[in-house]
C-alpha cells in the first residue's frame, strides 16, 4: 500500500460525506493524519472515527471557525501540509436565477461555496509556510464553465481564485490546484437532480456517472510531490462533458 502521505497532515473540507468523504479516506489510506472539517458533527465524526484522524466542526465562511480549525488541528497534529478546499451548499441548495435570488442567500452561498476556499487558504497557509511548503486542491465544477446560474458563478470564481492564489503562495513553495468534477453520483446530486441526472449522462463521451472514487486520483497527485511542477490548474474529471482547446 502507498504511503506518499506519511508524516502529513491533510485538511479536508465537506469530509463528512460525498466526494469529501472519499478524498479524506483515501489520504487516510496513504499515511496522511486527516482533519475532517464539516458542520455535519455526527456524519463527520463517524468519518474521522473509521479512518482514525480528527473532527472538527467548521464553517468555512468563518475566519474564526476556520483559526480554531487550525488551532485543533495544530494541537493534534503539530502542523498542515495539505488542504482540500471541498465544502459546498449543493445538496440543499435552491434553485433561482441571479436575477430573482434572494440577496440574503445569494451572499451566504457565495460565502461557502466561493469565499470558503479562500477563507481556509488563508487559515492555513502559514501553516503549510512553516513546513517548507504544501499544496491545496479547490473543488471546482463544470458547472464553471455551463450555464447554471449562481453555483456556476462561484465554480468561476474557484477557478480565478485558484490561478491567484497559485501565483501568491508559489514563493513559500505552496501549490493551488482545482479539480473540475462532472455529473458526479452522490446523495446531493440525487436530491438535486432526480431522474433527470439520467440525462445529464447523453451528453458524455463515457456514458456513466461519475462516482466519487473517480475523483480521487486526481486529487491525490495534486496533493503529491508528483505534482511538484503543477500549480493554478484546473483538471476536469468529467467523463469527457467539457471540452477546452
Amino acid at each position: 500500500m502507498s504511503t506518499r502521505f506519511e508524516n502529513k497532515v491533510a485538511v479536508v473540507t465537506g469530509a463528512a460525506q460525498g466526494i469529501g468523504e472519499a478524498y479524506a479516506r483515501a489520504l487516510a489510506a496513504e499515511g496522511a493524519s486527516v482533519v475532517v472539517a464539516d458542520l455535519n458533527t455526527e456524519a463527520g465524526e463517524k468519518v474521522a472515527a473509521d479512518i482514525g484522524g480528527l473532527f472538527v466542526r467548521t464553517d468555512v465562511s468563518s475566519a474564526e471557525s476556520a483559526a480554531a480549525m487550525v488551532e485543533a488541528t495544530v494541537a493534534a497534529y503539530g502542523g498542515i501540509d495539505l488542504l482540500v478546499n471541498n465544502a459546498a451548499i449543493y445538496g440543499d441548495m435552491q434553485f433561482d436565477l441571479l436575477i430573482s435570488v434572494d440577496w440574503d442567500y445569494y451572499r451566504r452561498f457565495m460565502s461557502v461555496n466561493m469565499d470558503g476556499a479562500l477563507v481556509m487558504t488563508r487559515a492555513c497557509y502559514p501553516l503549510m509556510q512553516q513546513r517548507g511548503g504544501g499544496s491545496i486542491v479547490n473543488q471546482s465544477s463544470t458547472a464553471a464553465y455551463l450555464y447554471s446560474g449562481f453555483y456556476g458563478l462561484a465554480k468561476v470564481g474557484v477557478n480565478g481564485l485558484t490561478h491567484q492564489l497559485a501565483h501568491e503562495l508559489g514563493g513559500m513553495n505552496i501549490r493551488v490546484n482545482a479539480i473540475a468534477p462532472g455529473p458526479t453520483d452522490t446523495q446531493a446530486t440525487r436530491t438535486q437532480a432526480g431522474d433527470a441526472a439520467k440525462d445529464l449522462v447523453k451528453g458524455l463521451a463515457l456514458k456513466r456517472m461519475g462516482q466519487p472514487e473517480d475523483m480521487v486520483g486526481a486529487c491525490l497527485f495534486l496533493l503529491s510531490d508528483e505534482a511538484a511542477w503543477v500549480t493554478g490548474q484546473i483538471i476536469a474529471v468529467d467523463g469527457g462533458q467539457t471540452f477546452r482547446a
